[in-house]
């Protein structure tokens, strides 16, 4: 007395979790969510009755339709699930499963390979974020092997580029939510910004921490974790956010100085869980605050010069390169962002959900 989805469980950057098609799933968004909720197995810690793997990072949803809009090929809605939760988050980004959506098409027939590459305009739902998406396709197949490394994510692969189109103000009304680069919040100085992912930015210095602490260590700071988390709610309002208690954004991005010849070192808390790397949207973010005046990554970055440059974001386990173009006329304005990323298919199947649940009608 199950229902049977069906689905592909696939990596894409440093996170994992099944991808659907959107009319394989409920229509209504209430039914959708306890569907979800039972595919992962929340809320229980340990998802131990579900797909989830009881990190945030493994606690993700990838639902992809084909374009309804002119000029986008593909239509992604992203859901952030969290293991000891019952919520279903739909509101935010995640530019990492956003790299197996196009893989996840191709493999199952949405869109035709192009050639030796294809490139596909994607529409992210959650924010109405537009990308181009390319990926390898020799012999007119997704190719997953490669040399290609991204850290955070075993091994090598076949490379996924992004090339994010419009990103500033995703969530925030606008990349510079409170009007300001520099504020001071609860009595730190942050800088609020949202090129993709909202974030609060602030020195790890400021909270008595070096910014150079494992991510075992962070979890474990408890009298950090309360520290920043009421920085959060209070900067949530600042940011025109609302109250966000419970709401996965905005993100918390710890900087120091750079150490391995980036441009500076980061821990990223998503919001509550310290990250083993860093977000994509919030790598995007960051190094948009990397390249402008006045804000508090301006402090501690060590930003290449020009109006084409390639920001190396260092993290718990390695780095992350974002190349940013900034106007020539307004180094301030972020015209464009892309990176690269890399995915693979784990599982091709069927995920089954109680009846009770759901029961699918033909």
């Amino acid at each position: 007395m199950q229902t049977a989805i069906p689905c592909l469980f696939m990596r894409g950057g440093t996170s994992r979790g099944p991808f659907f098609k959107a009319s394989d799933l409920p229509t209504d968004t209430a039914t959708r969510d306890s569907v979800l909720l039972a595919v992962m197995g929340s809320p229980d810690q340990r998802q131990i009755d579900g797909l989830g793997g009881a990190h945030p990072l493994t606690s993700k949803v990838g639902i992809v339709a084909k374009g309804s809009r002119p000029g986008v090929d593909l239509e992604f809605l992203f859901a952030q699930l969290q293991p000891g939760k019952d919520t279903v988050d739909t509101t935010p980004n995640c530019g990492n499963m956003l790299a197996a959506v196009v893989p996840f098409a191709l493999e199952t027939g949405m869109i035709e390979p192009q050639g030796d590459t294809t490139t596909v305009r994607v529409l992210t739902l959650n924010t109405d974020m537009r990308c181009d998406i390319t990926v390898a396709t020799p012999d007119r197949r997704i190719r997953y092997d490669g040399k290609a490394r991204i850290d955070g994510a075993p091994g090598t692969s076949s490379p996924i580029t992004i090339n994010f189109l419009d990103t500033a103000g995703s969530v925030a009304p606008g990349l510079l939510p409170t009007g300001r680069v520099r504020d001071v919040i609860d009595g730190i100085a942050v800088t609020c910004i949202d090129n993709g992912m909202p974030l609060v930015i602030l020195k790890a210095s400021d909270v008595g921490r070096t910014g150079y602490e494992s991510v075992a260590d962070l979890n474990a700071d408890v009298t950090l974790k309360t520290r920043i988390e009421r920085l959060r709610i209070a900067a949530g309002y600042a940011m025109k956010l609302g109250d966000v208690t419970q709401k996965n954004y905005p993100k918390m991005t710890l900087i120091a100085p750079p150490r391995t010849g980036g441009a500076l070192t980061t821990r990223s808390f998503i919001p509550h869980v310290c990250h083993d790397a860093i977000g994509v949207m919030a790598a995007v973010t960051v190094a948009s605050a990397c390249v402008m005046k006045g804000t508090i990554t301006a402090d501690v970055a060590a930003a290449p010069v020009g109006t084409e440059k390639i920001v190396s974001v260092e993290h718990p386990t390695g780095e992350f390169s974002v190349a940013i173009a900034v106007a020539v006329n307004d180094p301030q304005k972020v015209e464009r962002a892309a990176l690269l990323r890399t995915a693979r298919l784990i599982m091709r199947g069927e995920v089954m959900v109680p009846r009770a649940i759901w029961h699918k009608t033909a």
